[in-house]
């Protein structure tokens, strides 16, 4: 939970984050999990995580990874957690047989969007995210 806040923190949402570590466990490790989660390591210190869980795509008739959240600790930044949490991603992407690996970035975010491109990321610019939450989700249910 530290690292949510943290990230929260980062992209100027703080005040967003209403999840807890009840939550967060049965998300994790309850009976149906919801997502799964990569810690990294350097010198022995936790300094980063990645939360992920699949997808589906109709074009390609089999799931895909998404990834809901990557941070590194400031003071790890530029030290390798990240690359390294992508790349095991990508294995648990390709051994699960998976046809995309995908996520969002912050358009200001330029020192996460090298390392992305670095890696082989292509920006998918011409897609809007959309989204329905809060009283217009449950207008939109019509409750």
């Amino acid at each position: 939970m530290g690292f949510v806040h943290e990230l929260a923190t980062f992209e100027k949402e703080p005040e967003s984050v209403v999840s807890t570590p009840v939550l967060m466990h049965e998300a994790l490790f309850g009976v149906h999990p919801a997502a799964e989660a990569l810690i990294a390591e350097l010198d022995g210190a936790v300094v980063g995580m990645a939360v992920f869980y699949h997808n589906f795509s109709t074009w390609t008739g089999v799931r895909g990874i998404w990834l809901d959240d990557l941070y590194v600790t400031p003071a790890a930044r530029g030290h390798g957690a990240g690359t390294a949490l992508l790349k095991h991603l990508a294995a648990i992407a390709v051994d699960r047989g998976c046809a995309r690996f995908e996520w969002w970035v912050l358009d200001w975010n330029e020192r996460a969007i090298q390392v992305y491109k670095k890696a082989g990321a292509e920006a998918m610019d011409e897609w809007t995210v959309q989204r329905v939450s809060g009283d217009a989700l449950v207008k939109l249910a019509g409750r």
